[in-house]
């Protein structure tokens, strides 16, 4: 894997764990919330296990901003699926859109000014 889609790959990894971490506790409102919070903990330690790699591996070919910016765009993506698949809800027009000025983000910062 090259060092330009290893990082990608990796924080896609990283993120639907963090997804997970976040919000997969939603179906399960009747558990108890110390409990939650410490099955999301255990989840987020797999979640750092791929995002450190990613950033350290994505530094060499990518800047701090770059990185925070592919990330944030990895995030959305992996919650837009994680919302519809298995939490059920469904995605609204106005979400897309909300989205899609976030990712014009990304052409401002990888943008060469």
């Amino acid at each position: 894997m090259t060092k330009f889609i290893a990082p990608i790959v990796l924080l896609t990894i990283s993120n639907v764990f963090m997804t997970f971490a976040w919000y997969g506790h939603l179906k399960h409102k009747s558990a108890a919330l110390w409990l939650v919070i410490l099955i999301s903990w255990g989840i987020a330690l797999f979640e750092y296990c791929f995002q450190v790699p990613a950033n350290r591996i994505g530094h060499e070919v990518y800047n701090a901003a770059q990185l925070k910016t592919m990330q944030e765009v990895i995030t959305l993506i992996v919650f837009s699926f994680f919302s519809v698949l298995y939490l059920k809800e469904q995605f609204k027009w106005n979400y897309l859109v909300g989205f899609a000025l976030i990712i014009l983000a990304v052409f401002f910062i990888f943008k060469k000014w």
